[in-house]
């Protein structure tokens, strides 16, 4: 049985920039680089028998790309993923908010 450690060490090094950034692509005289936020997590295992096992998973959110034209080099954000992020985001930091000045007020 292959050792569970060393086939994800293996897997897991097509990971971090490469994830983060695509390939270039060429559009009509215009440079795009997409990019986005990745995360992922692996674990593993095996017992004194021989019985092991393993698993991963991992998330990706595109942010936006770079996109060149000529000279011009701008960041342009992906607002669908910006809204799926920030309005959860901002409804928790709210309720979180809004408990801590709760207590404070007591």
């Amino acid at each position: 049985m292959p050792n569970i450690a060393l086939e994800l060490g293996k897997r897991a090094t097509s990971f971090g920039v490469t994830s983060a950034y695509g390939e270039q692509q060429d559009v009509d005289g215009v440079r795009i680089v997409p990019v986005a936020l990745t995360w992922a997590g692996f674990g593993g295992g095996s017992d004194e028998q021989g019985n092991g096992g393993g698993g991963g998973g991992g998330y990706t959110l595109p942010l936006g790309a770079y996109i060149r034209r000529g000279d011009d080099l701008r960041f342009d954000p992906n607002l669908v993923s910006l809204l799926a992020v920030g309005i959860p985001f901002v409804w928790v930091a709210g309720r979180a908010l809004s408990r801590v000045i709760r207590a404070l007020k007591k």
